[in-house]
């Protein structure tokens, strides 16, 4: 559901409570509609994050680590000059409106203190972040809005901000029973009672207004014409439950996931329409609801995005490769006969006497059967016994040949395809541009890329595996990419550490860093849960992990990147678990 005026209000008190008083110590745009602040007081930091995408317009505190480009976008820059070291004053929300005010008091570049004001428009696709003085001039905004784009409401550098406007929807802490009684006698009969509430009330969501004809008529879709009396009643009680909660301001966070546990929907109150289908859970904050809700979906998506191209390359290149084995394989099924053909030389060179050009074909006793039967062996008119003979046994001799071209062939082209399948694997695990920039770069130093002419040498950076501690106080690494994962295995590994793998499944390389010690069981089912969710297997169940010492691992000469091979391993069968990984990575070893 969008981010309704009610839901926001209930996120504006949370937010108000933990950072009032707190000032903007950094200031960061990890996205084109989003803006990271992080503040700190009171010797704590907190992380605001507020973005203003069509689809996912919101804000409220995270803990997720974004990553930013190589150079601030000029609308950071501006937030850093204004607001980086002001306090913020207050957070205030127009009564039903999806806007915030975050007033903010600092000092200018002669020292004088000033407030500036930083107005959050949660409008759907109309959705903006405006910085203004303490007067409401606008400094400048996200999105700049000229009279071309609308006749209504211009948000320029310059201009005065001025409230989106009115829908002229009635506010539902003013109105009386009897005035909704009368406005819905208006409705037309065919339009549903969600409908109605929607376009009558404001700061109801869709998702409320369903709710509000379940909890009245047992029925989300009921049209206005098939309300008894009762239903009607049953209404007002309901709207007047609504009003008291406004009034009361007792909001709580209820997240609505479907049964393989997927985000579906989000409210301020417990949502029963659904039944059985979704599961109701109600979360700690607001700040986490959102973050389930939108953070990790709204990652994955533009991770999508990016790297779609790069997608499109590698499967491009796979396809490829596995046509080719396709038809390698059936010219491989076809010198699998070659021994025919040179028996069919033989039989033809101990026929010489009975033979002469422009015979198309002879029949002969078989040498080779075991029964001895007659065959009939094809020739070649135009060509003489000898030249025929010749021939056939020119044709076994580059089927032998190619038999061991093209047993060579098909595996590199299977080997092609096992790597193009990891890459395809870590991309679809990339979490920020620097991940999709190596694996590009690894793309590149195999020839799959062209190289990017920049006409300057670029510094390659190389990151380090992900670093996290176990619960018993063990490094535990893993590797993010194929380059990483050789990386961490081949150079960064001791020879005494445990490395592990999921079984014949594409996936990261992880490293216990045990010094030639067996690791205690909890570290080394961390770890394997750790590989198993790192890899292909992740929605999968009971994923066998191998494990080995790092000194059992090698690497074949002309293997690609991530590829090697390993001996003296163990198993262990785990299941992919995502609390568990997120866990340990709060854990991170710092490193």
């Amino acid at each position: 559901m969008p981010l309704d005026s009610i839901c926001l209000t209930a996120v504006r008190n949370e937010l108000a409570e933990k950072l009032v008083g707190l000032k903007a110590d950094k200031i960061q745009q990890p996205e084109r509609d989003q803006i990271l602040l992080t503040m700190r007081g009171f010797g704590r930091a907190e992380k605001l994050l507020i973005c203003a995408g069509t689809g996912d317009a919101r804000l409220h505190l995270t803990d997720y680590a974004f990553e930013n480009p190589a150079q601030p976008p000029m609308f950071c820059m501006l937030l850093r000059k204004h607001l980086q070291g002001a306090k913020l004053l207050s957070i205030t929300q127009p009564p039903m409106e999806r806007l915030v005010d975050l007033s903010f008091s600092g000092y200018d570049a002669m020292g004088v203190e000033t407030e500036k004001h930083l107005i959050v428009e949660l409008l759907g696709r109309f959705s903006n972040i405006i910085l203004t003085d303490a007067t409401g001039i606008i400094l400048d905004c996200l999105r700049r809005v000229d009279g071309s784009m609308s006749d209504a409401r211009q948000v320029l550098p310059g201009l005065l901000y001025r409230l989106p406007p009115s829908q002229g929807k009635r506010d539902l802490l003013t109105v009386t029973e009897t005035e909704i009684a009368a406005l819905l006698t208006q409705a037309p009969g065919e339009m549903t009672l969600s409908q109605w509430l929607l376009d009558t009330f404001g700061g109801l969501s869709p998702l409320i207004c369903r709710e509000a004809a379940d909890l009245a008529a047992g029925d989300t879709g009921i049209r206005i014409f098939q309300l008894t009396e009762s239903d009607k009643t049953a209404l007002l009680r309901t709207l007047a439950g609504l009003r008291q909660q406004l009034e009361a301001g007792t909001f709580t966070p209820y997240l609505l996931t479907d049964a393989g546990g997927k985000p579906k929907d989000f409210s301020w109150l417990p949502i029963r329409q659904y039944g059985a289908l979704y599961t109701l859970t109600r979360t700690e904050s607001f700040s986490q609801l959102l973050g389930e809700f939108y953070t990790r979906r709204d990652r994955a998506e533009r991770m999508r995005q990016r790297s779609a191209a790069l997608t499109k390359t590698v499967k491009n290149h796979r396809d490829r490769t596995a046509k080719k084995l396709v038809a390698q394989a059936q010219e491989l099924d076809k010198t699998q006969n070659r021994e025919r053909l040179r028996q069919f030389g033989d039989l033809i060179n101990a026929n010489l006497h009975q033979l002469q050009k422009g015979q198309k074909a002879f029949t002969t006793v078989d040498y080779y059967a075991p029964d001895q039967s007659m065959c009939t062996i094809p020739l070649d008119p135009l060509k003489t016994p000898q030249q025929n003979a010749a021939k056939y046994y020119k044709e076994y001799t580059k089927a032998r040949n190619a038999e061991k071209y093209l047993t060579e062939q098909l595996a590199l082209g299977q080997a092609e395809v096992a790597y193009l399948d990891s890459v395809l694997e870590e991309i679809s695990r990339a979490e920020g541009e620097h991940d999709l920039g190596e694996i590009r770069q690894e793309l590149t130093d195999a020839g799959y890329l062209r190289e990017q002419k920049t006409g300057r040498k670029e510094r390659r950076v190389e990151a380090a595996p992900r670093c996290v501690l176990s619960s018993t106080g063990a490094e535990i690494r893993v590797g993010r990419n194929n380059s990483q994962n050789d990386r961490l295995t081949m150079k960064l590994a001791g020879k005494g550490d445990v490395w592990l793998h999921t079984q014949k499944i594409h996936g990261s390389h992880v490293v216990i860093a045990a010094k030639g010690q067996q690791p205690d069981e909890r570290t080394l089912f961390e770890a394997a849960t750790l590989a198993a969710y790192y890899s292909q297997a992740r929605q999968s169940k009971n994923v066998p992990v191998d494990y080995t010492q790092v000194k059992y691992v090698k690497k074949p000469n002309g293997a690609k990147p991530g590829m090697v091979i390993y001996t003296n391993y163990k198993t262990l069968y785990v299941d992919p678990d995502e609390k568990l990984v997120r866990a340990l990575e709060g854990k991170g070893a710092g490193k």
